[in-house]
């Protein structure tokens, strides 16, 4: 299980402990609950304490960033989670909002003037549902930087050694075939075509790395001719050019050479969230260690961990190479959920209102958001079930689980377990 994050009487953060540890304290009185998601206790009698230096590591993801703190004297891992963001719904609620607002200013009503031209990017500038990953990312670090002693950060910058995957014929022997070349590669291969067989779609098996054009025939080792294919249809193919040997499949010809000639989707808005949270990440103060997606797929590898985003980011970097990880433990999932929107007035497709919202967003004590457990003692919805309230004004709320949506819960069974702070926990 996870680390338990412990704090002094004077909310100065000290080493997390173990669940069994806390345990004890909490029975024994010597301890309160501070905060349920990350579990963090306060300590009643003590206001100080022995420390030793944790290390904020990060793997960012386009929907998911794995997040790990290492102890940098034992190198053990002592908490682990996984931050999922909310990037295409942002996307999706901005299209939207497009797509209404033009409606109304080419609607046949009264003319309305056009807005003032200060319509123009700033340098720098990036889309808000990229910008959102790099927001929820540095607010995660600096809630573990007051619940834990931190004293360095490592992050995944660079997703790919780019250089060597364009020309893996640069100049200089040790660069070329370095220990990572293999890494970098395959690595980029497994993302680029979705970890399936390009040939059959083959997936969940060992794939291997496969010469669109085959070297025989004067291939090259360019990144733009080389592919995955599972064993048989590796063996199948041979030295035939890719249009002999899927003559009878031209759909699935003309799908591979697409993807051919493309890089990775949204590569180039992914790698500026990385660079724009590097810079973020230095404005803490704090030393800032970077490394390749080829490193951590490196480090993993001999170490023997399996694939996850919470272990890659463990291995993140030079300190990731010796990290231990303990058996059976599993992350937080903190799902970013957004604070609602001020929107007063819901509309139809066609932007004409058709409900209005009521000011007051506290019922009963609960607000939409908020982390309760309800524990009904009968009827159809008979046992406890936790997760995310749904607020209504008639006292019967809906609760989010892990396995879905509970509906007509009474207010009088519900209790606080967490209070709304944009993030939904599993």
């Amino acid at each position: 299980m996870n680390g338990v994050f412990v704090i002094s009487n004077s909310k100065q953060p000290l080493m997390p402990t173990s669940p069994a540890r806390a345990r004890k304290l909490l029975s024994g009185g010597k301890a309160a609950v501070f905060r349920s998601y990350p579990f963090t206790i306060i300590l009643k009698d003590r206001a100080i304490g022995v420390i030793q230096p944790v290390r904020v590591k990060i793997d960012p993801g386009s929907k998911e960033t794995g997040i790990a703190l290492v102890n940098e004297v034992t190198m053990k891992v002592v908490f682990v989670m996984v931050l999922v963001h909310r990037g295409l719904a942002i996307s999706t609620i901005l299209a939207s909002r497009r797509v209404l607002r033009s409606g109304r200013r080419n609607r046949n009503t009264r003319y309305r003037k056009p807005g003032l031209a200060n319509t123009t990017k700033p340098e720098g500038w990036l889309a808000p549902s990229l910008l959102h990953r790099v927001h929820t990312t540095m607010t995660w670090v600096r809630r573990l930087s007051c619940l834990a002693p931190v004293a360095a950060i490592s992050q995944e910058l660079v997703k790919f050694d780019l250089q060597k995957l364009e020309n893996p014929d640069i100049s200089g022997i040790e660069y070329q075939q370095g220990t990572l070349a293999g890494y970098e590669v395959r690595e980029y291969l497994l993302e680029k075509w979705h970890r399936t067989c390009s040939y059959c779609d083959a997936k969940d098996i060992p794939l291997q790395i496969e010469h669109v054009k085959a070297k025989t025939n004067g291939g090259t080792n360019r990144i733009s001719n080389l592919t995955l294919a599972c064993e048989p249809c590796n063996t199948a193919k041979g030295k035939l050019s890719i249009e002999v040997f899927l003559a009878g499949k031209p759909d699935r010809l003309k799908k591979i050479k697409g993807q051919l000639r493309q890089p990775l989707k949204d590569a180039t808005a992914v790698n500026a969230t990385r660079w724009r949270l590097f810079e973020s990440l230095k404005l803490t103060g704090l030393p800032v260690e970077t490394g390749s997606g080829g490193r951590t797929k490196f480090n993993r590898t001999i170490q023997g961990y399996g694939k996850a985003h919470w272990i890659d980011a463990a291995c993140v970097g030079v300190s990731g190479a010796s990290v231990i990880i303990p058996s059976g433990l599993h992350p937080l999932v903190a799902k970013a959920s957004g604070h609602g929107n001020r929107q007063m007035c819901g509309t139809d497709k066609f932007g004409f209102p058709i409900r209005h919202r009521t000011a007051q967003k506290q019922f009963f004590g609960f607000q939409t958001g908020d982390m309760v457990t309800a524990n009904v003692p009968k009827g159809k919805k008979i046992g406890i079930h936790t997760g995310r309230v749904l607020v209504r004004a008639n006292g019967n709320f809906d609760i989010q689980t892990g396995t879905g949506r509970v509906a007509g819960i009474g207010h009088r069974h519900c209790t606080m377990v967490h209070q709304k702070d944009g993030y939904a926990y599993q």
